[in-house]
């Protein structure tokens, strides 16, 4: 895949970038930022505390269950905080008393209030998975992919209060494969913003990054995904279809209705030049292949599927296993 790099490198490499060791708060809770951590350990930083939310219930028994950047805080043997609320005064009190040169934070997960922005010399800077001011939110990665971009990449940036509004360090672009999944993506753009961070914290602390503020009127936003972005609307083309399937793995997923049901589309691909004047959500069967009508007189490629309450399939075994009507469509009920 072409990449092109905006003064970074792809990957975290500290036996390649000497960074000058600094004093350092890291902040982040998701396997994001997880590279950025090791990275920053590596490269010799003095970590004098990780913080990332509490541990919180998951899976069937709802065991308490730690966040990957607490799995490899502690692994590195670095102190860990995980209060409910980092604004709270005794949390200002502690980060003070560190005198730390910046902070780090990546998907923390809880707003950073000024009084603690006001703490650091070099600023608190926050490693983001778009090209901002693009992307603002929670869930860039998927947002990319699931409306149809091309390219993508991360941004360093000093955080301000607003929401991903602070100044430009640097950034990293790359293009966004044509199958790429956001887990996939996301796996990529962490390597990358880790090697990002590391090459920031060279360049703050030799006074040689010249900080530029967003073009706020270019600004797009990325909130926090919902169950109901998973709904096919089978009048998009193929492709946004596509794209947001690809977007949206492993949750919410993209679903429709068959027949009163749920149905899930586990694997789904771009076909050739098929065009159809069926209505979008047509059921349309080519030999084995079980091919559904979209906008633009476009169709999508159904390769596995999942209805309610059974396993999933492949689409030849739901062909084999259903007498489908004439013209019977996906998404009329739900």
């Amino acid at each position: 895949m072409e990449l092109s790099a905006k003064g970074a490198r792809p990957e975290a490499s500290s036996s390649v970038l000497r960074v000058i060791p600094k004093r350092l708060a890291f902040l982040g809770t998701p396997i994001f930022a997880v590279p950025a951590l090791e990275a920053v350990a590596s490269a010799g930083h003095r970590i004098e505390a990780v913080f990332t939310q509490p541990d919180r219930p998951k899976g069937r028994g709802n065991q308490l269950t730690a966040s990957p950047v607490k799995e490899a805080a502690l692994r590195l043997q670095l102190p860990v905080h995980q209060p409910e609320r980092i604004r709270g005064p005794e949390n200002v009190e502690l980060l003070a008393s560190m005198r730390l040169d910046a902070m780090v934070v990546v998907g923390y997960g809880q707003i950073i209030p000024q009084s603690i922005i006001d703490l650091v010399p070099l600023g608190i800077i926050n490693v983001h998975a778009s090209l901002l001011p693009k992307y603002r939110g929670a869930a860039p990665i998927q947002w990319a992919i699931a409306n149809g971009e091309q390219r993508t990449g991360v941004t360093t940036m000093r955080i301000n209060a607003g929401l991903d509004t602070g100044d430009v360090l640097q950034q990293w672009e790359t293009a966004i494969g044509r199958e790429e999944t956001a887990p996939e993506l996301s796996i990529r753009l962490a390597g990358a913003g880790a090697g990002l961070l590391l090459e920031t914290l060279q360049g703050l602390a030799a006074e040689t990054l010249q900080a530029t503020p967003q073009d706020h009127s270019q600004a797009t936003l990325a909130p926090i995904l919902r169950k109901e972005d998973g709904l096919i609307d089978w009048q998009r083309p193929a492709h946004l279809i596509h794209a947001r399937f690809r977007g949206f793995v492993p949750w919410p997923g993209a679903y429709t209705s068959f027949r009163g049901q749920t149905l899930q589309i586990r694997a789904a691909g771009m076909i050739g030049n098929e065009p159809t004047t069926a209505t979008p959500g047509t059921i349309v069967v080519k030999g084995r292949r079980l091919l559904v009508a979209c906008g633009d007189g476009s169709m999508l490629e159904i390769l596995a599927l999942q209805q309610e309450g059974r396993k999933r399939v492949s689409a030849e075994a739901f062909l084999n296993g259903q007498r489908l009507l004439e013209n019977e469509r996906l998404g009329a009920t739900c």
